[in-house]
């Protein structure tokens, strides 16, 4: 029984120090998880930061967009004050002096600082009459039979503007479909 004992003692000897290997190993693994666990954490935490911080930014810019329309808004109504002083002038002088040919007068000077101060924007009318219909630049109220060449703008009832290029408003036009056919063709 003896060999049976020693056995016994043997192999549990051999066994502690499996046991406790794996002890160790297992103590290993578990601060290897605490340790991904608190890095995971950081992630997340710092995921969460600058995701907070980018809705800050966006939320930023737009306001920072809205100010400057405003400030673009305001720049170019200060442009047009001046003509709305002018013209209220010109409206309580004549209402005053019954003065017509004075009004008319600084009606027409209020018109050219217009034009003025829409050079100065880089606006500049679109060209029609005469010229050849552009789709892109004029809009077809009308097409009539005329001794034009069609697609010639015959008449134009609200000018467009064009900005770098850029159409701002197109011309509405009247334009020819070329000659009518004669009856007796």
């Amino acid at each position: 029984m003896r060999s049976d004992e020693e056995k016994d003692v043997r192999e549990g000897e051999a066994q502690e120090p499996a046991t406790d290997a794996a002890q160790a190993r297992s103590a290993d693994a578990g601060e290897t998880l605490a340790k991904r666990n608190e890095e995971l954490r950081a992630c997340v935490d710092r995921l969460q930061h600058l995701q907070a911080d980018f809705e800050n930014y966006k939320k930023r810019v737009l306001r920072d967009m809205a100010a400057a329309e405003d400030r673009t808004s305001d720049r170019e109504i200060l442009a047009f004050l001046p003509l709305y002083d002018n013209l209220r002038r010109a409206f309580e002088n004549h209402t005053r002096n019954q003065d017509t040919e004075g009004f008319v007068e600084g009606i027409e000077r209020i018109f050219a600082q217009f034009a003025e101060i829409l050079e100065q924007k880089g606006i500049a009318p679109i060209e029609g009459v005469g010229r050849l219909f552009d789709p892109a630049r004029h809009e077809a109220l009308l097409s009539v039979e005329s001794d034009e060449e069609p697609s010639r703008i015959l008449e134009e009832f609200e000018t467009g503007y064009v900005r770098g290029g850029r159409v701002l408003r197109p011309s509405k036009v009247k334009v020819s479909k070329g000659k009518a056919p004669r009856e007796d063709e």
